[in-house]
């Protein structure tokens, strides 16, 4: 075993990042992915704005499970460092948007725009969603053609991790 700290590797890489891909599916089951601008609150949450008019929002709308992931596309080729989130997602409403409106966009050092509640309700053009994470794994860091010091497996593999609970 060694000190290898996957938890903190998923909260580190969603620290890093600005953008999530969400993973949506049509009527027809027909997969569709999207980049959108993230904020999380406590790594149990994923915040965004979209357009409901949107084909990601859309799918939500009717089936709200997707799958996300936030990868680190500035690594060396054969360096992968990404987490991958499953969960529920809607778009947030009432108390729950009061409190999305709060946590989004993140940290000022992100970036992100600062939103009124009007920018994100009717008549505007965009309103806020939330994903709710249910699961969570990383791409367990290793060098090319090296096994991963936690797992001593020599190929790209998924690690279960809980980036929302932190150490005591």
């Amino acid at each position: 075993m060694t000190d290898v700290d996957l938890d903190a590797h998923a909260r580190a890489l969603m620290d890093a990042n600005l953008y999530v891909v969400l993973g949506t599916a049509d009527a027809d089951g027909a997969p569709w992915t999207s980049p959108v601008y993230f904020a999380t609150a406590d790594y149990a949450e994923i915040f965004w704005v979209s357009s409901p008019d949107t084909r990601h929002s859309r799918n939500l709308a009717a089936r709200p499970r997707l799958s996300m992931v936030i990868f680190d596309s500035t690594v060396p080729a054969y360096h992968g460092r990404a987490v991958y989130l499953s969960g529920t997602a809607a778009e947030l409403t009432g108390r729950d948007l009061d409190r999305g409106i709060e946590i989004f966009p993140g940290e000022p050092s992100r970036g992100g725009a600062v939103l009124s509640l009007e920018d994100v309700t009717a008549p505007a053009a965009w309103r806020l969603y939330r994903a709710t994470i249910s699961e969570a794994f990383v791409l367990c860091p290793r060098e090319p053609r090296q096994a991963c010091l936690l797992h001593g497996i020599a190929a790209d593999h998924r690690a279960p991790v809980t980036p929302w609970r932190h150490p005591a």
